[in-house]
C-alpha cells in the first residue's frame, strides 16, 4: 500500500483507535498515533492485504495505532 494511502487511512484509524480505547487525545496526537499505526500496521500485515483486499488496510492501521496506544499508556504510567 502506498505510503499516501496508509497516512490517509492511519488518519482514520487513530480515531478509531482512541474511541476504541478510550483515550482522551488531542488531534494532532491522535492524528500521529494513526499514521504511525498505519505504518506499522500496513507492514505487518501485507501478507494479510493480498487476501482481504483495501479491508485489511484499515484492520492493520487501527491494530498498529492500538499497539501505539497501548505503549503510550503504558509508558504514561511509569512517569
Amino acid at each position: 500500500m502506498p505510503i499516501l494511502g496508509l497516512i490517509i487511512i492511519g488518519a482514520a484509524a487513530g480515531f478509531l483507535a482512541t474511541r476504541l480505547m478510550r483515550i482522551e487525545a488531542s488531534i494532532p496526537a491522535t492524528l500521529l498515533i494513526g499514521i504511525a499505526g498505519a505504518l506499522i500496521g500496513g507492514l505487518i500485515l501485507r501478507a494479510l492485504w493480498a487476501v482481504m483486499g483495501l479491508a485489511s488496510g484499515l484492520i492493520g492501521a487501527v491494530l498498529g495505532a492500538m499497539l501505539l496506544l497501548w505503549l503510550w499508556q503504558a509508558y504514561q504510567r511509569r512517569k
